[in-house]
């Protein structure tokens, strides 16, 4: 009898376990995400990878193929998601990596649209590009002008800039290379003059591709050189044994190709690459080795 007693007592317990065990179950996300649609494999992802509140977003949605690629892309923000989901659909031909890149670099918007002013207290690490711009009466106090033997008439630039630059120049000159600023600092007058002359010639479209619109340009900042090669015009740069070398060397010196061949969808500009913009040789090493664009850099490090 007393056995009896003691087998219904351990059924009860084992059914009383049991019921706890299935009722946890249907609560879990794990359970929860699967009624959504998500594989056990995609669950799995989801619940290792993310918090609570990102996960209860996703309950509240349809059930998305993207979202276990997404957080397994190597520069996925969870406090990003959202806006990772609603750009795929925007742009459902694009693939996840540059939805990924593009929401980083806050460029899931129409550019000149959502604009902000740039936050100089960043120095040399500022941000200007189609959401940040500078006032027009921004400068640096300590522009100064550049030597004709590294530059055509007329140049100039922040002072800890031109040292880089020269010691850069040096290096490249060793091995029968030479570097020629073609433009550096500028006020916004001069830019305001420059993007209406490209406006006129190509339209307010065409000019946009290549050009920035007044204040919202890093030559203002004196931080940005466009060079070319001796004897050499800048739109040849690209085919020359200096950019070469650049490739290879200027973030030694500080330097990084500011817009960089394939993408245009994040800093909003055609390849360039004769434009560098000096973020000091920290930084620069950090954005060749991530190979992503400074826009990427400052909004993942800086902002």
């Amino acid at each position: 009898m007393k056995i009896r007693k003691l087998l219904y007592l351990v059924i009860l317990l084992a059914l009383i376990f049991g019921g706890y065990k299935y009722i946890s179950y249907k609560t879990s996300n794990q359970y929860k995400l699967q009624e959504v649609g998500y594989s056990k494999e995609e669950t799995n992802i989801i619940i290792d990878k993310l918090k609570e509140e990102p996960i209860t977003f996703l309950l509240s949605q349809e059930y998305s193929e993207k979202v276990a690629p997404i957080i397994q892309e190597k520069y996925f923000v969870e406090g990003k998601l959202e806006a990772y989901l609603s750009y795929q659909n925007k742009k459902p031909e694009m693939s996840i990596k540059d939805v990924i890149s593009v929401v980083n670099a806050g460029a899931d918007k129409e550019f000149y649209s959502d604009v902000k002013k740039v936050d100089t207290s960043k120095g040399n690490l500022m941000l200007v590009n189609k959401f940040n711009n500078l006032d027009e009466h921004f400068k640096f106090d300590d522009i100064v002008p550049i030597s004709l033997q590294y530059a055509y008439n007329g140049h100039s630039i922040r002072k800890e800039v031109l040292e880089k630059f020269v010691d850069m120049w040096h290096a490249a000159n060793k091995l029968d290379l030479t570097l020629i600023v073609n433009s550096s600092y500028r006020d916004h007058e001069f830019q305001t003059e420059l993007y209406e002359l490209y406006v006129s010639m190509d339209g307010v479209a065409e000019a946009d591709l290549y050009s920035a619109r007044p204040g919202y340009s890093e030559h203002q900042t004196g931080l940005a050189l466009d060079l070319s090669a001796y004897g050499s015009s800048i739109d040849d740069f690209g085919q020359t044994d200096e950019f070469v070398w650049m490739k290879e060397n200027a973030h030694k010196y500080g330097f990084i190709l500011r817009y960089p061949e394939g993408k245009e969808h994040i800093t909003g500009y055609g390849y360039e690459p004769w434009h560098y913009r000096y973020v000091g040789k920290e930084v620069a090493e950090k954005i060749r080795n991530l190979n992503i664009t400074f826009d990427e850099y400052y909004e993942l490090y800086l902002k």
